[in-house]
């Protein structure tokens, strides 16, 4: 395993670089410098909205790529190197399929906003933390003009047992991941984080050897499989371990920040 060849690292946000509380460590950002200054970039790819990541990598905005929305989404110092949305009609379509699920709460996620309907303080409160950009309607027949990436759909009991079994029939023509565990999301099918991850490795020269991925979540399997040192954290839901060559500690215990300071060492001895 020689880590001196890394030129690219990739995280997933929740449950991987931020902690429970959704906080990224005052070291990763003394890592990253270090990272940047050995040429290797940082891409931060998330199922969060593209604003919502910015806001939480602020400090470091503008050396950046941010892949948002599961892939859907890519930006680079405010370049949009990627834009795939689902039509209107297919929007229309998907909210009436998943409408009926019961305890289900539906987000339809653009690139302006995110748009929920008035119906629950606690999801409001819920997904606030995930989205900085929202707008709440009466009726996903007031969605604006916008780009729509995905549908989310949140469950507060989980989203394996009580949205899955509704929407896994729709996986022939829909990129359906479990993002999280309460949360289900409905893509175009070409929307996976491997996608974009394969986008950003052409744009920079950059191979599956010289790449390293951390995930902890089902939407980061396609990311993991594009790197040579791909890294499960020690929270990671089981498929994820399965997929990745190697482990670290938990998302509250800097698992990413304890590969990067061995990366770093060995770049640096």
């Amino acid at each position: 395993m020689n880590l001196s060849d890394v030129k690219l690292v990739v995280t997933d946000m929740d449950g991987t670089l931020l902690n429970s509380k959704h906080q990224v460590s005052d070291l990763f950002f003394k890592q990253f410098e270090a990272l940047r200054a050995n040429n290797i970039h940082f891409v931060a790819a998330s199922g969060r909205q593209y604003h919502s990541i910015l806001d939480k990598l602020s400090a470091i905005k503008e050396h950046i790529t941010i892949v948002a929305e599961n892939g859907a989404y890519i930006v680079q110092n405010d370049e949009e190197l990627y834009v795939n949305a689902i039509s209107q009609a297919d929007v229309e379509n998907l909210l009436q399929l998943c409408t009926d699920i019961d305890g289900v709460h539906l987000v339809v996620c653009g690139k302006n906003k995110a748009y929920i309907l008035n119906e629950s303080e606690q999801f409001q409160n819920t997904i606030a933390e995930y989205y900085t950009e929202y707008m709440v309607l009466n009726s996903f027949s007031e969605l604006p003009d916008d780009d729509f990436f995905k549908i989310a759909l949140c469950h507060h009991d989980g989203s394996e047992e009580f949205i899955y079994p509704f929407v896994k029939h729709l996986e022939n023509d829909w990129q359906i991941k479990i993002s999280g565990k309460l949360w289900i999301d409905i893509s175009q099918d070409s929307s996976h984080k491997g996608n974009a991850i394969a986008q950003i490795q052409k744009q920079h020269g950059v191979t599956k050897a010289q790449t390293m991925a951390f995930g902890d979540y089902n939407n980061d399997l396609e990311m993991l499989k594009k790197a040579s040192f791909s890294y499960a954290m020690e929270n990671a839901h089981p498929n994820v371990k399965k997929v990745a060559k190697y482990h670290t500690l938990t998302n509250d215990n800097n698992g990413v920040e304890a590969v990067l300071a061995t990366l770093l060492a060995s770049i640096n001895p």
